[in-house]
């Protein structure tokens, strides 16, 4: 299926076209992670002290190479790359973002709880987003507004996706396995109530929102830019939202801040007025 491309993707046509290339760029990387997850692997630390292991530096490996031969004129951003110094000119704001294994201490823990993330970026937003899970072998994908859709194991079917009518018994918020700061969220649904809290790692998060099983996910611990990338690009083509704690959309493209993101909160369409309020709440205490 892969062919060279000499293009760039400057329509939403020809995004929602390379989907397909890119959800198998995402398998062919989730295979090389799932067969050395299932075979044994050695954990080691970076220099800012997060782990790594020879899945991330594989999968990133293949990654690059297969995103080259789809249009070598789009540069590449990715996690194990930048921590090795290797930081492209992307002041043109296209570029390739990418975390080939988003949940690296579930991947060490043997939780299972990773994916393959790889967002296009196009004027510092994200226009295309494929999230892979591949110890679910369940897939993520869009390329704008009303494009997202998932397969679920062993299909290529395409299911759309579609974010859920606030429920009437509370509100499903999604977190990671250390999130504890229920309160917080609280004070910003104002009267939405929280149902549960299913705590779960990865971008896996912003897939649940994706499709209708949760509604929120607050982030008050740091992440980067390619953590949400292809997450904000999903969650986007079902009107849902990524905000900073003021209100503002995420941004990206921050080189000189380490692609480092502010605390954010993602969520579904129907609570973005309640989220705002309540943001604006909590900058008046």
């Amino acid at each position: 299926m892969l062919q060279c491309k000499d293009m760039i993707y400057n329509n939403n046509d020809e995004m929602i076209d390379l989907l397909p290339d890119l959800c198998e760029i995402a398998r062919k990387a989730g295979a090389v992670e799932k067969d050395i997850f299932e075979n044994g692997f050695k954990a080691e630390h970076k220099e800012d002290g997060s782990l790594v292991t020879i899945a991330d530096k594989k999968a990133e490996e293949l990654i690059i190479n297969y995103l080259e031969k789809l249009d070598p004129t789009i540069p590449f951003v990715g996690e194990e790359s930048v921590a090795e110094g290797r930081i492209p000119d992307i002041s043109g704001g296209k570029y390739w973002l990418v975390d080939p294994l988003d949940g690296t201490k579930s991947f060490v823990n043997g939780a299972g709880e990773f994916t393959v993330n790889i967002a296009l970026m196009d004027n510092f937003e994200p226009v295309a987003g494929i999230i892979y899970i591949p110890m679910r072998d369940e897939m993520y994908a869009a390329a704008g507004l009303g494009s997202g859709f998932m397969q679920e194991a062993g299909s290529l079917e395409k299911i759309a996706l579609a974010t859920r009518n606030l429920p009437d018994n509370g509100l499903t918020v999604v977190s990671g396995r250390s999130f504890k700061n229920t309160k917080k969220i609280e004070r910003f649904l104002g009267a939405n109530k929280i149902n549960v809290v299913e705590p779960c790692s990865s971008s896996i998060k912003f897939c649940t929102i994706a499709r209708g099983n949760a509604d929120i996910y607050p982030r008050m611990w740091p992440t980067c830019e390619w953590d949400t990338g292809a997450g904000d690009a999903i969650l986007r083509s079902v009107g849902g939202h990524i905000l900073n704690m003021s209100g503002d959309t995420l941004q990206y493209g921050g080189v000189e801040n380490k692609f480092l993101n502010p605390h954010f909160v993602a969520f579904s369409a129907p609570l973005l007025d309640t989220v705002k309020q309540g943001m604006q709440g909590l900058e008046k205490n």
